[in-house]
């Protein structure tokens, strides 16, 4: 069974946007600069309470907590597969 992984990159965009890098946002939310980047890069998972926390600190909305932690990332040949 293929791990599920995520498409980071608008949550990584919102952290540079309110803290301006991922060391600031670590620092901020009490979280290992380590363990961050492990979750951004699909090694580790966000568990509920963190993205609740950090969903808090960078003002996202309710609404829009899928976009941010839970885009499916599509992989180059899934991609070449849907266009052809």
């Amino acid at each position: 069974m293929e791990k599920v992984t995520f498409d980071f990159s608008k949550l990584r965009g919102k952290i540079k946007e309110e803290f301006q890098s991922e060391t600031n946002f670590s620092e901020k939310a009490k979280v290992s600069k380590s363990s961050l980047s492990a979750k951004l890069n699909n090694k580790a998972y966000f568990n509920p309470s963190e993205i609740v926390k950090f969903s808090g600190l960078l003002n996202i909305p309710d609404e829009e907590v899928k976009t941010y932690f839970f885009t499916l990332e599509v992989r180059k040949t899934e991609n070449k597969q849907l266009i052809n």
